[in-house]
């Protein structure tokens, strides 16, 4: 296998007291779309920055295309592109002069008006960055974060606050980055999309990987069961739901009864005889392969969102 283009070992950074990234590895190789996954607070962006030498690290090393972001900060922003949670431009700005103003700042850059017509921008080109909606100011970002024609791009949420619309057109721009082998790390709390959209994904919780690999890895890792997520007039105990027929593990969460089983069938006709004979009574019931989500509750106890 070939050098990865990103390593990341055992890194750390504090924040005061509060230690936002506790040791995390792992490495990104050349074409690949990396995800980093979970929720807000996990130490996703702060990792980003890092890769990006936008922060300095407190331990552990990081290289990017074979770079140190603090040591090589200035070779580094020539292969790398990046698209941060939030873009902020002046409101007088138009979409072009903007495209126009970062192409300036590298020596190795494309064209502005193919990028206008890549990202379904040419109507918008005089229009003020402050007349652009949500969605055309995110491709716009998108846009401006190729305009040196990276050899990494950097995507911090990119499709966070948007509806579900603009969010399927930065997929199929995604889609088509990864087609040309373009080296993609992205953070994302929508476990959809980063099923979706990545190659691997890294699950983040309180500053530490907790578990990566492949989407279907993950999912592997409930053992190929099928979820029954079960709702009742009355609590159960979650041990005596555990020894219905056919169920491997029981969780209770926020009310809900999760039921991981290998023979769904046989495990409802259980569980229907379990309510009877308790006196009990089913008010809700919902069958589901496994997921990301269910990899994420299985490993964290609480729900992305949460």
């Amino acid at each position: 296998m070939t050098q990865p283009v990103i390593q990341v070992e055992n890194l750390v950074k504090r924040y005061a007291d509060v230690e936002a990234v506790r040791g995390v590895s792992f490495t990104v190789q050349e074409g690949e779309v990396f995800g980093l996954l979970g929720p807000n607070g996990a130490g996703k962006t702060t990792t980003v920055e890092i890769l990006e030498g936008l922060r300095t690290l407190d331990s552990g090393k990081v290289s990017v295309c074979g770079l140190d972001p603090q040591r090589n900060a200035i070779e580094l922003k020539s292969e790398i592109g990046a698209a941060l949670q939030s873009t902020s431009l002046p409101d007088k700005l138009k979409t072009f002069e903007a495209l126009q103003l970062f192409a300036g700042f590298y020596s190795r850059r494309r064209d502005p008006e193919e990028l206008l017509k890549r990202f379904g921008l040419e109507e918008k080109r005089n229009t003020f960055y402050s007349k652009l909606s949500g969605g055309q100011k995110q491709r716009l970002a998108l846009a401006m974060a190729l305009v040196n024609n990276p050899r990494v791009l950097f995507f911090d949420e990119p499709t966070a606050g948007l509806d579900p619309q603009v969010r399927r057109e930065i997929y199929d721009i995604i889609d088509e980055l990864r087609r040309e082998k373009k080296t993609i790390v992205m953070t994302t709390h929508y476990i959809e999309e980063a099923e979706r959209l990545c190659d691997r994904v890294a699950i983040v919780d309180h500053g530490k990987v907790i578990a990566l690999g492949t989407p279907r890895e993950h999912k592997a890792r409930s053992g190929d069961k099928t979820r029954i997520e079960v709702r009742l007039a009355k609590a159960e105990s979650e041990s005596d739901l555990v020894q219905l027929d056919g169920v491997t593990d029981c969780r209770s969460l926020n009310g809900t009864y999760i039921l991981h089983c290998q023979r769904p069938p046989q495990a409802i006709v259980s569980l229907v005889k379990h309510l009877e004979a308790s006196g009990n009574e089913l008010v809700g019931l919902e069958i589901a392969t496994p997921s990301l989500k269910d990899v994420f509750i299985e490993l964290t106890g609480r729900r992305l969102r949460d």
